[in-house]
């Protein structure tokens, strides 16, 4: 880790240990690095100091509901004085949802993210794109504080590592990444446990639509590009509700032919939410920031305000020119 990145670490804490009313926050859409760097951050600051609350800013997936003290992931009063604010594995200041209001009447604002397209939007940034997930830099932010990572911190942590990384099958996996798992797992965490609620807990509503989508899947360039696309429709034919897409673009992304998996989900009549994934050699991060979109290399994300149809247009003639 950088000295500058130690260096405002050091500065974070110091305004962790001088404020009374701290705050933290994450992304709208939420993800187990999401919730799970939250949750760890959270509870380390409750053990410190004892006064933390975090902002729920969307409906928390059920996928994570096992995760140890959700309930600290709640409604807040934005009346009340905020010292400072964190925000945690979110790029900018927009996708905080309901938190940007948070984040704007806050005194201070500490911005811990490993994005690349993170625009560094606190008065203390700790970003480090090459962290495999947020949660790896909140295991040295915690260790930092002097807190200790118990079990339930450490099954945090050790979810949104998990999660951001594939259960540690990207290429965002690195040597650091199973460092830490294996001191989180020293923990004794019970990680049997976390991969039967993260990976092996699908309900059969998001079966059947999982079943539904692949009969929409589109292949492009001699197989080199899959798409599927969720629409509001499928969605009540099934009884689901759009988390229980979870799990197809990594389905798409594994036919061996498919260099970028693209997945695209009707969040409203001209909102739709574009997720890519590539393999080898696509930095699909370069593809969602032409639609104000961003990410990483291998895994990106955007929104595009036209009907599903047309955004399919636009994100596909996208994909296809870079491979060109």
């Amino acid at each position: 880790m950088s000295n500058l990145i130690n260096q405002n670490m050091m500065e974070a804490i110091d305004w962790i240990n001088k404020s009374d009313n701290i705050y933290l926050v994450s992304h709208v859409q939420p993800d187990g690095d999401n919730i799970g760097s939250l949750l760890a951050l959270g509870l380390a600051i409750k053990r410190l100091k004892g006064n933390v609350s975090i902002i729920k800013v969307d409906d928390i997936p059920s996928d994570f509901m096992f995760l140890p003290n959700i309930d600290m992931i709640k409604e807040q009063d934005i009346n009340k004085p905020i010292d400072l604010l964190i925000s945690l594995d979110c790029s900018d200041l927009g996708r905080l949802g309901i938190g940007k209001e948070f984040a704007l009447k806050a005194n201070i604002v500490i911005n811990i993210d490993h994005h690349i397209s993170n625009d560094n939007f606190g008065h203390i940034n700790i970003v480090s794109p090459s962290s495999a997930a947020t949660a790896e830099i909140v295991y040295d932010f915690i260790n930092k504080m002097g807190v200790l990572i118990d079990k339930d911190i450490a099954t945090c942590l050790y979810t949104g590592i998990s999660t951001d990384t594939g259960s540690f099958t990207y290429s965002n996996t690195s040597y650091k990444t199973h460092l830490i798992a294996a001191e989180l797992l020293k923990t004794g965490i019970d990680a049997d446990y976390i991969n039967i609620n993260l990976y092996q807990n699908r309900s059969m509503i998001r079966t059947k639509l999982f079943i539904d989508s692949l009969n929409s899947l589109e292949t492009y360039l001699d197989d080199k590009v899959g798409l599927v696309m969720i629409t509001q429709d499928m969605l009540k034919q099934n009884n689901a509700k759009m988390e229980d897409t979870e799990g197809i673009i990594s389905f798409i992304k594994g036919i061996d032919s498919v260099e970028v998996a693209c997945l695209l989900k009707e969040m409203d009549q001209r909102e739709i939410k574009v997720s890519l994934r590539s393999k080898r050699y696509i930095d699909v991060s370069r593809i969602c920031s032409k639609f104000n979109g961003g990410g990483h290399v291998r895994a990106a994300g955007c929104t595009i305000y036209e009907e599903i149809l047309d955004a399919k247009k636009l994100i596909l003639n996208e994909i296809i020119s870079n491979f060109r």
